[in-house]
């Protein structure tokens, strides 16, 4: 048997989700390497939405060199598929720790890490241009 074969089976899948971004992470043992949509984190732009993803791992600190996590990632905006990502990863490294100690200090950082964020914007409304504002009247 490969050693792809291998690490096939062990595969696992935890999925976050931010608005309409959805992400999809598999967790197999390996180096370290994060790879979402085919790019390795250290190239992902913008910044900003790299170091949101860079959270959860650098939170986790030596554990990432013993996992590989392979990340898909679709809809929404950046900043939404970073919030997914990070909420996908810190999921699958909490499940495969099983560790409370993890789990607190993901926690501790952002509540929003494992639990999920459930805002979501509000639909829009006739008489005006969003889903509160109003078209002005004047009687003069």
């Amino acid at each position: 048997m490969s050693q792809t074969a291998k690490q096939l089976k062990r595969v696992k899948l935890y999925s976050g989700a931010r608005k309409t971004a959805r992400a999809t992470a598999s967790i197999y043992p390996g180096t370290g390497r994060i790879r979402i949509n085919g790019i390795p984190l250290e190239l992902w732009q913008p910044e900003a939405a790299r170091l949101h993803i860079m959270a959860p791992v650098m939170i986790v600190g030596d554990l990432r060199s013993k996992f590989d996590i392979d990340v898909s990632v679709s809809g929404g905006g950046f900043m939404g598929q970073a919030d997914a990502v990070a909420m996908a990863i810190s999921r699958a490294y909490v499940d495969q720790v099983k560790s409370s100690e993890i789990r607190n200090m993901l926690n501790a950082y952002n509540k929003y890490l494992l639990s999920g964020d459930p805002r979501q914007t509000e639909p829009k409304k006739f008489g005006g241009p969003g889903p509160r504002r109003r078209r002005q009247k004047s009687y003069r």
